[in-house]
Formats: structure tokens, sequence, C-alpha cells
């Protein structure tokens, strides 16, 4: 399968994940306090909302990609 058309089929399926999803959570773990050999942590959940243009952009991205990697072969 050729490089391009690769590419243009990862982004088509992350732009379709990106609209299924509409974001993402993870934890961060910052240090609160920290005497000596006394250390105090604190762990938060953080979200980061993906907006439906980002998941719109890369599935049209991603279908221009294997439309020009098809032709390039011909």
């Amino acid at each position: 399968m050729k490089p391009m058309v690769l590419a243009g089929i990862v982004l088509a399926v992350l732009g379709v994940a990106a609209l299924a999803y509409q974001g993402f959570s993870y934890t961060s773990r910052d240090t609160v306090l920290e005497v000596g050999d006394l250390k105090v942590d604190t762990e938060r959940e953080r979200s980061v909302a993906l907006p439906p243009m980002v998941g719109i952009a890369s599935i049209v991205a991603g279908v221009v990609l294997i439309a020009v990697g098809s032709r390039k072969g011909r």
C-alpha cells in the first residue's frame, strides 16, 4: 500500500474517532508540598474538548490524501 494512501486512511479514521468521542481526558500528577523527605502529590483529571471541525477537517484531509495517492500511481 502506498504511504500517502495509508496516511489518508489513518487521518480519516482519526477524524471519525474525533467526531465520535469529541475529546479525551487524562490524569496529571502535581507536587503540592515537598519538605525534606515528605512529599505530597495530588492527581487531577483534565479534559480536552475537540471541536467537531477538527474531526471534519481530518476526514476531508484523509480523503484528499487517498485520492491523490491513488491517482499518483496511474
